[in-house]
């Protein structure tokens, strides 16, 4: 139905329209507020136990060959890929994040080669090497830049993408054998245990409580419910109704609304500390990044 479809666009819209806002909430409380490791576990733990309220009414079983496939993606999907992440953003710029992970489709295209047997072309192969081309000068530029951009952030940043993308390929297939919520129920779970030794540790001693104010606990909210849960649901029920290509473009989305933050924050609130963010450079790269992603995305015309 034609209304469907329209919620499942609209569903996406929001998912990168969160995420996009999520890059300058974290910021925002990182590190003085809270360290990554701590975030990490924070968000884990929190969606996991709204995902698992959800699943006590899903009576499903899991066939116990799958258990490692899941076991992957809570390794590549809840955890490593999380503390890249939050551990990238902490030290780069937001707008540097939302461009890079516009490249998470393109890394998609190519374990998807290697794993699926994604069919290559012609167009597929020069948007690769032009998106590739656009996110390398974009984490380089992070080296020699004088902004709030690093090299070592745009790096972790990047990993974070890997290694979603690569829970992205394991997780495809079983999404055709159980339900989306059994699915991710146990990708939390399973992240929450490999955060344990990795993480677990500043919760305990790391962390100073006293110093969280109502801005810290609503933006811990903000990235438990809206950032990982609302996202994860959102975007799951975007892909039932289109395809996975239509999905990946709203990937777009993200640094045109860091953009308009910035603008926002530099012009309204008269915030000044992520205008310099914003230049030539960055603004080409993040072009050559979505006419990447367009031409692995386009469908080929048919003969």
């Amino acid at each position: 139905m034609r209304s469907n479809i329209i919620k499942a666009h609209l569903a996406l819209f929001a998912s990168h329209v969160i995420y996009a806002a999520n890059h300058f909430i974290a910021k925002d409380i990182m590190p003085e507020k809270i360290n990554p490791n701590t975030l990490v576990v924070f968000r884990v733990i929190g969606a996991g136990l709204l995902f698992w309220g959800i699943k006590f009414f899903i009576r499903e079983r899991v066939a116990k060959k799958d258990f490692f496939k899941l076991a992957l993606c809570g390794l590549f999907g809840a955890s490593i890929n999380q503390l890249s992440f939050f551990h990238g953003l902490n030290l780069t710029s937001p707008i540097d994040t939302s461009i890079i992970m516009t490249s998470a489709p393109t890394v998609v295209f190519i374990l998807s080669i290697f794993f699926l047997n994604e069919k290559v072309t012609g167009a597929k192969l020069l948007g690769l090497s032009i998106g590739a081309l656009g996110a390398i000068t974009l984490i380089w530029y992070g080296q020699v830049s004088d902004n709030n951009s690093s090299f070592s952030g745009n790096l972790f940043v990047f990993i974070n993408v890997l290694f979603y993308s690569m829970y992205q390929v394991i997780v495809k297939p079983l999404m055709r054998s159980y339900h989306f919520i059994t699915i991710i129920s146990w990708v939390f779970l399973f992240g929450f245990l490999f955060l344990i030794p990795l993480g677990l540790k500043d919760v305990i001693y790391n962390t100073d409580y006293a110093a969280f104010d109502t801005n810290t606990n609503l933006a811990i909210a903000y990235i438990i419910l809206c950032t990982t849960f609302l996202t994860f649901l959102f975007n799951i029920y975007g892909l039932r109704q289109v395809s996975p290509a239509v999905a990946g473009s709203y990937s777009y989305v993200q640094p045109a609304v860091s953009f308009i933050i910035v603008i926002i924050l530099s012009y309204v609130f008269h915030n000044d500390i992520y205008n310099e963010d914003i230049d030539l450079v960055k603004i080409i790269s993040c072009v050559m990044v979505i006419i990447g992603v367009y031409l692995i995305s386009k469908k080929p015309k048919s003969s």
